[in-house]
């Protein structure tokens, strides 16, 4: 996913200059490690503080191995202060506002807030520890404080208002920002009379500061919801490699046996391979039931403050003001995909059940299906439907090969991008790798930083942010990074991905080049700052090309004798690639219309119970379906209450249309050829918010998506 730097209303405090499909977490709750020997060690503020000052690297990329913890807050301070002067001289210069003295001057501001915030809130999401813990708290209320100060000033909204006024005399880009500013001031509250600005500020700070305590309480929850295993025999079905990993975790807390993590969504991944019942029950409710106690009073007023901040703003609930903005506009087009789609997913997920059932029988057990079952025995299904054995497979997708041979290849291929390691830059942990990116007539474009292992004090999840954004007004190249949460192996083993993990890992290099290949004027419009139900129609295009047959030939290599998958293998792969789509798309429409349902509520509404609520929005959507559970519970979807994706989690099928679309109509055109790539990458990715998204999807397919390719794509027709 595009990771967003921290909620809605401070991430924009670069108005101005400043997005797995995983969560929009910023603060951790676990402890830096050793690993991580550039991370904060408490110091005073002093001078040499390289937050303020533009670093000298290349394309600015951040100076990883001089920041220090003292460094924070006093940037912050500084870059408040300093962009509280520029704006002052905006609002109050003589002359009359034009486009120059006022939007493109505006574009102009921030840059030490600009730099701070985003390396603040990037390395709190991948090294935190208790110091950014304690600085988020401090400057999350005064962050929201100073973008109200700016939004609901007067005197800069009539500068803005009567530039929109004469909006007739811009055109191109010009035009498509003014229109920005201008919509983002009347969304913030600039026409509201004082009285409700005062109101408007209050559920604000109040908002910030639960957002904050939410997304903590996530993360305190990957150190406190472990599970300890003692006895290894309970961890049977597992891979002595994958044993071996659990026991070094444990290892590395402290502690003594088998460590097992969770990850962000309700199901784990080891649910698919445990043969003790218990343990997986155990797992599985361990996960289900996270932060229950910490977030569910948080998660009830977060939903009931946004309700009234909707109000206060003329809607009648948060999810149509959240959809003013995007490409759905209307609550009502959201849940008509999402309804439209639940009947068909629910009936071929219960075929799926029903398949499971019946091997559990052949298994010869007597219980009914649950959640935490289906993993386990739905790969026991795949295995006899597909004869595909996953153990079988794995130890062709080792991960640097997956990485040069396949991604960096099909990159070359579609677009004639070449990649250079970097070991001179530094980075923020040891595990993290970097690349400078070039185009295929040899121009530098910008640098890109890989972050691949999970690690206490990273975030869950997989995501792709910038540090640094691409503009020719400010003369700057884009520095991206990915980060995943692969599970790191016992030292001395190779890294075997699941073919989940490949197709995340494409993914997120999707949303990298969207950045990477911008080619706009203004930062506010450059790269991934788009719509967040299109920001995910790149990202979630580029994970086909991971099973194009020449890509997967070319990386799907034994990671011990380098010999090519056998052709009948990769067949079986390739068949079983839609198996279990009627599950996935009920976990993911259920955790959608959950997302929407919490949104929709109008002002005033009184929520005594999140479990109540949740069993009562599945049932009105058809789908409280007992051995299926929301990809993601409430207490712990972050995508909804951290931040940016709040009446968005449907962003994901929605722009699963366009990627589906676009594929099959390059797949038309010759496939995996630089023609399409270039094409690609004029009309939609190098356009960033420049121009009507649709109008950039229509410049390249040269028409409107349909649903056709996605229900092919997802396996529910034929």
């Amino acid at each position: 996913m595009r990771k967003t730097l921290i909620t809605t209303a401070v991430s924009a405090a670069l108005m101005l200059s400043a997005c797995s499909e995983q969560a929009t977490d910023t603060a951790k709750a676990s402890k830096t490690t050793a690993e991580a020997p550039t991370t904060m060690t408490k110091a005073p503020a002093t001078a040499d503080n390289a937050l303020l000052v533009p670093s000298p690297l290349q394309y600015m990329a951040p100076q990883f191995d001089k920041f220090k913890a003292g460094d924070f807050l006093p940037a912050f301070e500084q870059g408040m202060k300093e962009h509280k002067a520029e704006i002052a001289a905006i609002t109050n210069n003589a002359d009359a506002p034009t486009f120059d003295n006022t939007v493109v001057a505006l574009e102009n501001t921030g840059a030490i807030l600009d730099r701070t915030q985003r390396v603040f809130f990037n390395l709190s999401g991948l090294i935190s520890d208790d110091n950014f813990i304690s600085v988020e708290e401090q400057i999350v209320p005064k962050l929201t404080a100073h973008m109200d100060n700016i939004y609901l000033d007067e005197k800069l909204f009539a500068r803005i208002q009567a530039i929109y006024k004469n909006k007739a005399t811009l055109k191109g880009e010009d035009l498509r920002l003014i229109e920005v500013y201008y919509d983002r001031f009347v969304r913030a509250g600039a026409e509201l009379s004082a009285e409700d600005k005062a109101q408007m500020r209050e559920l604000n700070g109040e908002l910030a500061k639960l957002e904050t305590s939410f997304s903590q309480n996530v993360l305190k929850s990957f150190k406190d919801d472990m599970i300890l295993v003692e006895d290894k025999a309970m961890l049977d079905g597992l891979s002595e490699s994958a044993i071996a990993s659990l026991a070094a975790a444990a290892k590395a807390a402290g502690k003594t046996g088998y460590l097992i993590t969770l990850v962000n969504t309700t199901t784990q991944p080891l649910l698919s391979s445990l043969k003790n019942r218990d343990l997986r029950q155990k797992l599985w409710e361990t996960s289900a039931y996270r932060a229950m106690d910490t977030n569910s009073p948080i998660n009830i007023k977060i939903a009931q403050l946004r309700a009234e901040k909707a109000k206060l703003l003329g809607y009648p609930t948060w999810a149509a003001y959240s959809l003013g903005d995007q490409m759905a506009q209307k609550p009502e087009a959201v849940y008509g995909i999402l309804d439209d789609l639940a009947p068909k997913a629910l009936v071929k997920a219960k075929v799926e059940a029903a398949d499971i059932q019946a091997e559990i029988v052949k298994d010869g057990k007597d219980f009914t299906l649950e959640p935490w079952d289906w993993a386990y025995y739905a790969e026991k299904v795949r295995a006899a439907k597909y004869d595909l054995d996953d153990s079988l497979v794995k130890p062709y997708f080792e991960m640097n090969t997956v990485l040069t041979d396949g991604l960096f290849f099909a990159m070359e291929k579609l677009y004639g991008i070449t990649f250079k390691s970097r070991t001179d830059l530094p980075v923020w942990h040891k595990d993290v790798t970097a690349y400078e990116i070039f185009n295929k007539d040899g121009s530098s474009l910008g640098l890109f930083y890989l972050d691949m292992y999970a690690r206490p004090g990273k975030r869950g999840g997989a995501w792709m942010d910038e540090y640094v954004s691409q503009s020719f007004l400010q003369n700057t190249k884009p520095v991206v990074y990915n980060a995943l949460n692969v599970p790191k192996p016992a030292e001395g083993q190779p890294t075997l991905l699941t073919f989940d993990e490949v197709s995340t890992l494409f993914h997120e290099f999707g949303h990298a080049i969207h950045g990477l290949y911008s080619q706009v004027n203004y930062p506010s419009l450059a790269g991934t700052k788009t719509a967040r139900d299109f920001v995910e129609f790149p990202s979630q295009a580029n994970e086909d090309w991971s099973i194009d047959p020449a890509v997967l030939e070319n990386y799907a290599k034994h990671y011990q004798t380098g010999e090519p998958i056998p052709a009948e293998l990769l067949a079986k792969v390739l068949k079983a690639h839609t198996f279990n789509q009627g599950f996935g798309t009920v976990e993911y429409l259920a955790a959608a219309l959950l997302d929407m349902e919490w949104h929709s509520i109008p002002a005033g509404t009184e929520i005594t119970d999140v479990a109540t609520f949740e069993k009562q929005a599945l049932a009105k959507h058809g789908l409280d379906y007992g051995p299926i559970a929301p990809r993601y519970k409430t207490t712990y979807f972050s995508h909804s209450f951290g931040g940016g994706y709040s009446a968005g989690y449907y962003a994901y099928l929605w722009t699963e249309v366009f990627a589906a679309d676009s594929f099959a109509y390059m797949m038309a055109h010759g496939g995996l050829t630089q023609e399409n790539g270039q094409k690609y990458r004029d009309t939609v990715l190098s356009k960033g918010n420049s121009q009507d998204l649709m109008q950039s999807y229509i410049d390249f397919a040269g028409k409107k998506p349909s649903t056709d390719a996605l229900l092919k794509r997802r396996g529910l027709v034929h």
